[in-house]
């Protein structure tokens, strides 16, 4: 059988970024740590990067941090899936998860979403910013690009998000009442967006918003494992390097990244 093959996309930008710059950097970090001798590259499943999985690393988009972005990276997402490969991006932060989901749904019709995130990033608007790192899934959802949306390890929910996820009927399974069995097991065609400050910052401290009181990384692969619709495409986002202790930020996106590679070579 021919390995799966699965596109790696760098989207080095932060700038709608609320409150720190970084995370542009974390395409390159995540790769040095995905391809470190610090580790290897099998994943939980017993899949291998190289072998039974096809990893075809595009490179970074060359974003300019400018309005065009954001058709760069839908032309880069949809070029991928032309191919017939399951992108998974690099962030970045978590902005560019709009014009992804955007591009998939695109090529292959509204989606359902697993979002992992200490925050809904439902603003409508934040700063003024309707393109904002708070405001993507406020987009995706006016826009009917998702036909689900499941949130895990919110705990910074507050009156205005509450009222938008009631707007757009999001499912939001609070930090404090977590746990794997209560996450709804989603149909596909599938895509899971992992916001790195939805970890316990104890697990990822190389991010921008540290909350504490968070998910484990093996709440996170837990929840995947329940999981059984197809993958069409990914994120891992909001890696602030500036910020990592050690590089154990960069080693647990990695870690995601293999995990999710094997996942959609798992759920075909």
């Amino acid at each position: 059988m021919a390995p799966f093959p699965v596109s790696l996309i760098g989207l080095p930008t932060d700038r709608h970024s609320s409150f720190l710059r970084g995370p542009a950097q974390a395409p390159a970090a995540i790769r040095a740590a995905l391809f470190s001798d610090a580790s290897n590259t099998s994943t939980e499943s017993g899949l291998e990067l190289g072998v039974e999985i096809e990893l075809r690393d595009r490179g970074d988009v060359p974003l300019r941090e400018a309005e065009g972005d954001d058709q760069l990276i839908e032309d880069a997402i949809r070029h991928a899936v032309r191919e017939g490969t399951c992108p998974i991006s690099l962030g970045g932060d978590h902005s560019v998860t709009f014009p992804i989901v955007r591009a998939l749904a695109a090529e292959i019709g509204p989606l359902n979403i697993l979002h992992f995130d200490a925050h809904p990033d439902l603003y409508d608007t934040y700063d003024g910013n309707l393109r904002s790192h708070a405001s993507p899934f406020a987009r995706i959802m006016e826009a009917g690009l998702a036909k689900r949306l499941a949130q895990i390890g919110i705990r910074t929910l507050n009156r205005h998000q509450r009222d938008q996820a009631e707007r757009f009927g999001v499912h939001i399974i609070p930090m404090r009442d977590f746990s794997p069995e209560r996450v709804p097991v989603l149909d596909a065609p599938l895509y899971i967006s992992i916001d790195l400050d939805g970890l316990d910052p104890a697990y990822a401290p190389g991010v921008s918003h540290h909350e504490p009181g968070g998910l484990s990384v093996r709440d996170v692969l837990n929840v995947l494992e329940r999981q059984r619709a197809r993958l069409v495409g990914a994120d891992v986002v909001e890696l602030n390097p500036r910020r990592d202790l050690h590089d154990m930020t960069a080693m647990v996106a990695a870690k995601l990244v293999r995990e999710l590679a094997g996942y959609a070579a798992t759920r075909t």
